[in-house]
């Protein structure tokens, strides 16, 4: 009798935690999906699929330091390279997602093959009635560390001009 229950306990965890797992997977593809998506609407500067995919509140962070867009400021300065059918082209080439236990949001980072060369993304989804929807993303350029050193030579100069003007934006 206490070996069948025994195996009882074992038989529900392990059931149980493979559904948790096909589930968590299940979302991580749907997810997926979304983020590729989103990516090849950009490709074929599909404006309307671009921005549909992300959240009203989503916030853009592009490599430049002054870019921090809100949504709609973005599509605002996206707009024009939409309009001339020519957005940007971001090819993933690995992408890492993680799920938390509610399975309502994802955070994922990604490797991206790009006109600006090797770029690396990461960003957050929100499951919102029942559509991921992007909500952060953060766009950076990939720097070798053995050039990290001509880089900073390279923008020391636009890099001090920006440090005063938000320095002055900050302490007012």
């Amino acid at each position: 009798m206490k070996y069948s229950y025994l195996f009882l306990f074992y038989f529900l965890i392990f059931t149980s935690c493979k559904k948790d797992i096909k589930i968590f997977e299940n979302q991580k593809k749907i997810a997926n999906t979304v983020l590729n998506n989103w990516h090849k609407a950009a490709a074929e500067a599909n404006y309307k699929s671009y921005f549909d995919a992300m959240d009203t509140e989503a916030v853009f962070i592009g490599t430049d330091a002054s870019e921090n867009w809100t949504k709609p400021a973005f599509q605002k300065f996206s707009k024009p390279y939409f309009d001339k059918g020519k957005a940007w082209s971001f090819k993933v080439l690995e992408r890492n997602m993680y799920l938390n236990k509610k399975t309502n949001f994802i955070w994922f980072d990604e490797l991206l093959n790009t006109q600006m060369g090797i770029c690396r993304g990461s960003g957050v989804l929100e499951k919102i009635n029942d559509t991921w929807k992007i909500k952060h993303y953060v766009l950076s350029i990939a720097i070798p560390n053995e050039d990290v050193k001509a880089v900073i030579n390279i923008k020391k100069e636009k890099d001090s001009l920006f440090l005063q003007k938000i320095s002055t934006k900050i302490n007012q």
